[in-house]
């Protein structure tokens, strides 16, 4: 499949049809979230129709009903992990939406890891409805070893008011990558002039540099392998002997 190329209909058919193996580096996934929410249905198919699995996701409510059961039936005769996960969770949850929502994402996943390159990575976008048990249908897809982080992403307004219970603040973004070397850009932004001159008033005298003067010493004082002599003390150091000890001059400096 081309770059730059919007295409719309089932994803799964689309994931199976068109797109290549080990061809993506990365994907975002913003999945129906099971919240039992209704959104405007936004296209029909070229006959007009509007396809069952596209009226499922936008009405964001899922039933357990003979495509369901198809689905998790294919997905479970495939054998692997992923068939024993949702095995699994229809011993959890038996014929329910959030097995119907699980049978819909287990083929997706599935299929996304396989056009995922070595390097890439995957970030499913979720919220605490179906989370944990997105999770583990990952753990079973990439494997545990590839879970990188859960990212708690914080609305600046929260859904609801904290009069009979905690309000829904945040959403979760889990990111797992293909294989052990996934690809990473570090993204940085540069502080700002007024807090450079506030936290960082030291200059390094021949190049210039600004740094800060940090402590030293552990935060935890019941650390044996990081306990030994330096310059004369015997104290628990943040840093092993053999960095200490190298001869860097930046230990206890932050520079910017």
């Amino acid at each position: 499949m081309a770059g730059n190329l919007l295409c719309y209909g089932d994803n799964l058919d689309i994931l199976r049809r068109y797109v290549d193996a080990e061809s993506v580096d990365l994907v975002y996934l913003d999945a129906p979230f099971n919240s039992n929410a209704t959104y405007n249905v936004l296209f029909s198919e070229q006959s007009g129709a509007q396809a069952a699995s596209q009226i499922k996701a936008f009405e964001d409510t899922w039933r357990w009903d003979e495509e369901a059961a198809r689905t998790y039936h294919e997905v479970v005769e495939a054998g692997g992990r992923v068939s024993e996960a949702l095995q699994a969770f229809r011993r959890l949850v038996p014929e329910s939406t959030m097995l119907a929502y699980l049978a819909m994402m287990a083929p997706r996943l599935v299929e996304l890891r396989r056009v995922l390159k070595p390097t890439g990575s995957l970030y499913l976008h979720c919220d605490p409805t179906a989370s944990h048990y997105l999770k583990l249908l990952m753990d079973a897809v990439f494997g545990p070893q590839f879970f990188r982080a859960e990212i708690c992403w914080q609305r600046s307004t929260a859904k609801g008011h904290a009069l009979t219970s905690f309000p829904s603040a945040q959403d979760t973004l889990l990111y797992y990558s293909k294989g052990p070397d996934p690809a990473w850009h570090t993204q940085y932004l540069p502080h700002r002039d007024e807090y450079i001159q506030s936290h960082y008033g030291n200059v390094e005298q021949d190049t210039g540099r600004r740094y800060t003067l940090g402590d030293c010493l552990n935060p935890n004082p019941d650390r044996p392998n990081l306990t030994y002599e330096w310059n004369g003390q015997v104290r628990v150091w943040r840093w092993t002997k053999e960095k200490m000890c190298g001869g860097s001059g930046s230990l206890g400096h932050e520079f910017v």
